[in-house]
């Protein structure tokens, strides 16, 4: 039996003298950023000078935390179930009640379906990319790339955008952190300064390898993080900053390239942050309480969540961390949610991970509420697709699998100041596409723009000297705010 295609149908989309530093901080280096040619031109600070300031009327410490289930999770057998549906489509598992009346997730997650009044599912976005990075790219930027297979973005994604528009509002602390790269996501023209800081990065995960071992972002007892730092060091520190501001006296016309202007912002911020040991600190899972490390679970996701709470709450603006798990061998090769036959055994897959996931994201959750936290911080679990609702079996053994489905997926988000407890949205009875409140993807980018206070209007100057916006198109879901 053949999937039945969305009909012909029309999408509907949520349609003075500067001095050094003031040019790096317009033309958008910050943390991390050495040379690498993104030094801004006279044209460009009066580019940026005329597209005016952020608007600010956003949540002012808002922040995000992005669980990214790169390679696309199945909305079919997680938060959109269709248990009418013919077995070839609906898969092996039951949807139960939730806190919200109406609203039915998986059986694997009972603590998070008691905590529906918590979060709201959005299941009716879609884009039209149906490769992994090109998907990803497509979500994260707002922007179809022109390679199809792209280790790392042509556009600037969200985490980079916040990067460059928020760097003044942080100090002792990086705006944006991950733990690793997206397989094509990053900052693209806003220069590596706009990256995430990322504690022990496996660059493997923007290659479209698919069976690297997950990637902490929390503190290992056998790591060499750059976070450590000694009173000697400090004092080494401090030494060169005074004599960096020393160089920073020196001619304009000795440094034409403006070289040392990039060092210059990337020791300040790095300065910042050693020295005021906030990032240090939330790092340090040591600082919590042994039955706080109990609830989230001695796990990759337990801790991995745990963390990202701790980060949010030292005044980081935008967390990612990628949702990998390790597989047993006998179900599956992959690390990630590219849940194809031949990769795995999709609900074998789901039945050893999504307990863990049960018990650290709502873990999360719960904390987010009771510490005050859901008004400034949005969690939000998503990947780059669905998955396709026709069960496949290309595997030689036989196993079932779901392939890449850009036409329908659901997103789940808890907190942010946004309204919970609902589902907006809804799919066709076997979950091929939107047949409610359609919209495109940049919807919700939309959304966490204006809740972060951000114009999507505001343009970026491009390699080639062109205005990008963050956005030409997308409109913030109105039922969420």
């Amino acid at each position: 039996m053949s999937i039945s295609r969305r009909p012909d149908q029309q999408r509907s989309f949520c349609p003075g003298p500067l001095d050094r530093r003031s040019w790096l901080r317009i033309g958008g280096i910050s943390w991390g950023a050495l040379t690498g040619g993104m030094v801004p031109s006279l044209a460009d600070v009066l580019r940026a000078e005329s597209a005016g300031p952020a608007n600010r009327q956003g949540i002012d410490d808002f922040s995000v935390i992005l669980f990214w289930a790169n390679g696309g999770p199945s909305h079919l057998d997680l938060f959109d179930l269709k248990p009418d549906a013919p077995a070839e489509y609906r898969g092996p598992f039951r949807p139960i009640e939730t806190r919200v009346p109406g609203m039915r997730i998986t059986e694997l997650l009972p603590r998070i379906a008691d905590l529906a009044d918590k979060f709201s599912l959005i299941r009716s976005l879609h884009h039209e990319r149906n490769q992994h990075s090109g998907g990803t790219h497509r979500f994260l930027t707002g922007y179809e790339s022109l390679a199809a297979n792209l280790p790392r973005s042509e556009y600037p994604d969200m985490g980079s955008v916040v990067s460059q528009r928020l760097q003044d509002r942080s100090r002792g602390i990086p705006v944006y952190v991950g733990n690793t790269p997206f397989y094509g996501g990053g900052a693209a023209y806003l220069g590596p300064g706009c990256e995430a800081y990322m504690p022990a990065a496996n660059p493997l995960t923007a290659s479209g390898n698919n069976s690297y071992d997950p990637v902490p972002i929390y503190q290992e007892s056998t790591s060499n993080s750059d976070l450590q730092i000694s009173p000697e060091g400090i004092l080494n520190l401090r030494r060169r900053q005074s004599l960096r501001r020393t160089l920073d006296r020196l001619p304009e016309h000795l440094d034409p390239a403006r070289a040392m202007a990039s060092l210059d912002m990337f020791h300040e911020r790095a300065f910042d942050v050693l020295a005021s040991g906030r990032a240090r600190r939330a790092f340090d899972l040591n600082r919590e309480r042994e039955s706080t490390r109990r609830r989230y679970g001695d796990t990759h996701w337990g801790k991995s969540l745990l963390t990202c709470r701790r980060l949010v709450e030292a005044g980081v603006r935008f967390v990612q961390c990628q949702a990998t798990f390790r597989l047993k061998p006998a179900t599956g090769r992959t690390s990630n949610w590219d849940d194809h036959s031949v990769n795995s055994d999709i609900f074998k897959a789901y039945a050893e991970k999504l307990p863990s996931f049960d018990q650290s994201v709502s873990a999360l959750i719960e904390d987010l509420y009771q510490r005050g936290l859901d008004r400034r911080v949005l969690f939000v679990f998503c990947g780059e697709f669905g998955r396709t609702p026709l069960i496949r079996h290309q595997d030689a053994s036989g196993r079932p699998g779901r392939d890449h489905w850009a036409d329908a997926m659901t997103v789940f988000v808890a907190g942010g100041g946004l309204r919970m407890g609902q589902v907006i949205g809804a799919t066709s009875p076997r979950g091929e596409y939107p047949v409610n409140r359609i919209m495109d993807s940049n919807c919700l980018l939309a959304t966490i723009y204006q809740q972060f206070g951000l114009d999507t209007s505001h343009s970026f100057v491009d390699n080639n000297g062109r205005p990008i916006p963050i956005l030409t198109d997308g409109k913030p879901i109105p039922e969420l705010l």
